[in-house]
C-alpha cells in the first residue's frame, strides 16, 4: 500500500522543484549586472587565409587579347571580367592561368590581392585584381537552431548569426555558448556568456568564415515551465493526483 506521507513529501519535492522562467535573467545586453562577466575590448582582425580555402578572382583588364585568351567567348572590348575560383594548396599557395604559384596562406584578401596582381602587372599593365573568398560560410547547432549560413557582410556579428538560425530558445543556455574556430595553431574553442553588453567587441562578437557555433540546452530547463498557467496546471494536476490517490486508499 502506498504511505501517504510519502506521497505526499514526494508531489512536494516535484512542486519545489519545478518553477518558472526568469526572463528578467535572460535578457541579453545587460548592463550594471555584477554577478555576469565583463570582456575586454579587442580589435577585430581579418580573416587570413589557410590551406584549402577557395579563393575566387577576378582580373579586370582592358587588354582585348587577354580577353579573348581568359574568356574566348568574350569577342567585344572594354574592360573584362574573368571569376573563378581555386583551391589554397597543402604548401600554401594557389594556382593562378599565366602566372607561377603564390603563397597566400596567412595573408589578408586585402594583401593577398595585392601580391597577386603585382605578378599579373608584369603581364598586363592595367591589370586590377580582386580575391575573394568562396567558403564564406559559418554553421550553428543546438538550441539555437542548425543550419550552414553565408557570411553575407564583413563584421558579422554573433548575434546577426543567431538571427539568422532563429535565436534562442528559452531553455537555451547563454551562459555557456562556443565558438568552434579552426586557427593555425590548431582548433580553438571560444566558450563566454553572451547576456552582458560587454560581449560587443569582445573577441567573442565577430563571426569568421568556418566557424562552428554551438548552444546547449540548459540542464535545469527540464524542471522550468514557460508561464504561471502552466506552472498553476502543474500544481492543480499534481493535487487532483494527491487526492485522489488518497481517496482510493481509503
Amino acid at each position: 500500500m502506498i504511505n501517504k506521507t510519502q506521497l505526499f513529501v514526494f508531489l512536494l519535492a516535484l512542486l519545489s522543484l519545478t518553477s518558472c522562467y526568469n526572463y528578467k535573467n535572460l535578457r541579453l545586453l545587460q548592463e550594471n549586472n555584477k554577478s555576469l562577466p565583463t570582456y575586454d575590448k579587442s580589435n577585430y582582425a581579418d580573416y587570413q587565409i589557410r590551406v584549402n580555402d577557395e579563393i575566387i578572382y577576378r582580373l579586370i583588364t582592358s587588354d582585348e587579347t587577354i580577353s579573348k585568351l581568359i574568356s574566348p567567348q568574350m569577342s567585344g572590348g572594354g574592360n573584362m571580367m574573368y571569376q573563378n575560383s581555386y583551391r589554397v594548396f597543402i604548401d600554401g599557395t594557389i594556382d593562378l592561368p599565366f602566372i607561377s604559384k603564390i603563397p597566400v596562406v596567412g595573408l589578408t584578401l586585402i594583401e593577398a590581392s595585392l601580391e597577386v596582381e603585382k605578378r599579373f602587372k608584369e603581364l598586363i599593365p592595367d591589370a586590377v585584381v580582386k580575391l575573394s573568398l568562396q567558403n564564406k560560410n559559418f554553421t550553428i547547432f543546438g538550441d539555437a537552431g542548425s543550419g550552414i549560413f553565408p557570411i553575407y557582410k564583413e563584421k558579422l556579428t554573433i548575434f546577426q548569426a543567431l538571427a539568422m538560425s532563429g535565436d534562442f530558445n528559452d531553455a537555451s543556455d547563454r551562459k555557456h555558448v562556443r565558438i568552434i574556430r579552426e586557427t593555425d595553431k590548431g582548433t580553438k574553442i571560444l566558450e563566454f556568456d553572451i547576456r552582458p553588453k560587454s560581449i560587443i567587441d569582445s573577441k567573442y562578437y565577430y563571426i569568421y568564415p568556418n566557424d562552428i557555433i554551438y548552444v546547449r540546452r540548459e540542464f535545469s530547463s527540464f524542471y522550468k515551465v514557460n508561464n504561471y498557467s502552466a506552472l498553476l496546471g502543474i500544481i492543480t494536476f499534481s493535487m487532483s493526483l494527491l487526492f485522489n490517490v488518497l481517496n482510493y486508499n481509503k
